[in-house]
């Protein structure tokens, strides 16, 4: 038997190996994917970082849709945006004290903070030449491996003593924009052809605003670029304990691993297209609807379009809308909502208010269609999520696909280190070790010469 033998034999057999009968996970209380049977998540842990509601649970046991909200430390998410809004500033440093700290800072904290964040941004040139001699098409592959590297430049990389967490937290926030936009750089020249930018980050400046130089260089954004960046990582930072990237940190954590490892395994989650890697396939069903789709303002066109979407008839055949729907929001996410009303300014700065309207009709139909289609599950809610609006973000202020995901978690990496000391100091100090019922018939050993 050759490689290619063998390997179809060994292929043939998964339909058969993994197939398991789905009424046995009813019969067996199964709580498939951590959710119970209306859909809530099965409850896992207890957190004082952040809060996802999006219904309340009636007296006969129900589900109620509520309109969206975020809570970051008890802090409404919508009142600390606008609140940073409001006084004309930025606010993801802020956001990162308010989410290590547990509370709001005042002035010379703040001001001591994003200096600390802009200080430690830059690369020593052990790790810099490290993270430019690592090759791929994929930046959430090349920024786990980076972040394993940097286990062997800490001093004290297993100590998870409350100090010293704090202290791998924040060169790990600061970093993350520098590998990030290192790491395009590479794969720009290699896979392109194109100039190599290395460039510094300013001291004195903001996350946002040093990713955008480190990115494309100086004079090539707006303040608006600047602004709708901040209040994208702002909302990206934290979703509670739940979501599949923070629980895969918190799982992690429980075993008392190193931070690196933990939140290696946090970016291995979040890459993925139905968590992360979501914001990238809004953007190819919107350039691919605007290819398909003749009359942008033709509600009939869009349904029909969107129709075809469910029916697994266009697009990339999934039968997913993407970029509707929420595993807890159901009227409306918060995190859509504050990045829509920005982003409409955006597309008035980039001339791009034809494009933007399209997608307003596009979000309103989808809503539509999808409970049409459903017809089973037609009195539920649903709603669009902030990935609808994102792509289109990062891509008005000239960010490439390439950087979406990589984008998501250079925010979450705040809620990932925040939930990992939760977990290391103050949680249930337990091991998470669920069970799994297994359901495959005993066989017996058989000698090899009578197989």
């Amino acid at each position: 038997m050759d490689n290619e033998q063998l390997r179809k034999t060994l292929s043939d057999t998964i339909a058969f190996t993994s197939n398991i009968d789905k009424d046995l996970f009813t019969k067996m209380g199964v709580k498939r994917g951590l959710r119970n049977e209306d859909h809530s998540g099965v409850l896992a842990g207890l957190t004082r970082i952040g809060d996802v509601v999006g219904y309340e649970r009636r007296a006969d046991g129900t589900l109620a849709p509520l309109p969206g909200k975020l809570f970051y430390r008890g802090i409404d998410v919508e009142d600390l945006a606008r609140g940073i809004q409001r006084e004309n500033r930025l606010g993801f440093e802020e956001t990162v004290f308010l989410l290590l700290s547990g509370r709001l800072p005042h002035s010379e904290e703040l001001e001591a903070v994003k200096r600390l964040i802009a200080q430690t941004m830059p690369l020593n040139h052990k790790v810099a030449m490290n993270i430019l001699s690592l090759k791929g098409k994929n930046i959430m592959n090349i920024l786990a491996r980076s972040v394993m590297e940097l286990y062997v430049y800490d001093e004290n990389p297993d100590d998870i003593s409350p100090d010293n967490l704090i202290d791998q937290s924040v060169n790990l926030i600061a970093k993350f924009p520098t590998i990030i936009a290192y790491a395009y750089q590479v794969l720009r020249h290699d896979l392109y052809g194109r100039s190599l930018h290395v460039r510094h980050p300013y001291e004195g400046r903001s996350v946002a605003e040093n990713f955008l130089f480190m990115m494309k260089g100086r004079n090539s954004y707006t303040d608006l670029d600047v602004k709708i960046l901040d209040l994208a990582l702002i909302l990206h930072a934290e979703h509670g304990g739940g979501n599949n990237s923070t629980f895969s940190v918190r799982v992690a954590s429980s075993t008392e691993t190193d931070t690196y490892s933990a939140i290696a395994a946090g970016i291995g989650s979040l890459k993925g297209p139905l968590h992360g890697g979501a914001n990238i396939k809004v953007q190819g069903m919107l350039e691919d609807m605007k290819k398909n789709v003749k009359d942008w303002t033709s509600r009939q066109q869009v349904d029909d379009y969107l129709t075809k979407i469910l029916k697994k008839e266009a697009y990339d055949h999934t039968g997913l809308i993407y970029g509707v729907g929420h595993a807890v929001y159901t009227v409306s996410d918060p995190r859509a909502m504050l990045l829509k009303e920005m982003a409409r300014e955006l597309a008035k700065e980039k001339g791009r208010e034809e494009e933007f309207a399209f997608m307003e009709l596009i979000e309103e139909r989808a809503v539509e269609v999808f409970l049409g289609f459903k017809k089973s599950t037609a009195k539920a809610r649903t709603c669009v999520n902030v990935d609808f609006y994102s792509g289109f973000v990062y891509d008005a202020i000239g960010l490439p696909p390439e950087v979406f995901t990589p984008l998501f978690a250079m925010a979450r990496i705040v809620g990932w280190s925040a939930h990992r000391i939760e977990e290391l100091n103050f949680a249930s100090k337990r091991i998470v070790r669920p069970a799994y019922k297994n359901v495959r018939e005993r066989q017996y050993f058989i000698p090899l010469n009578e197989r």
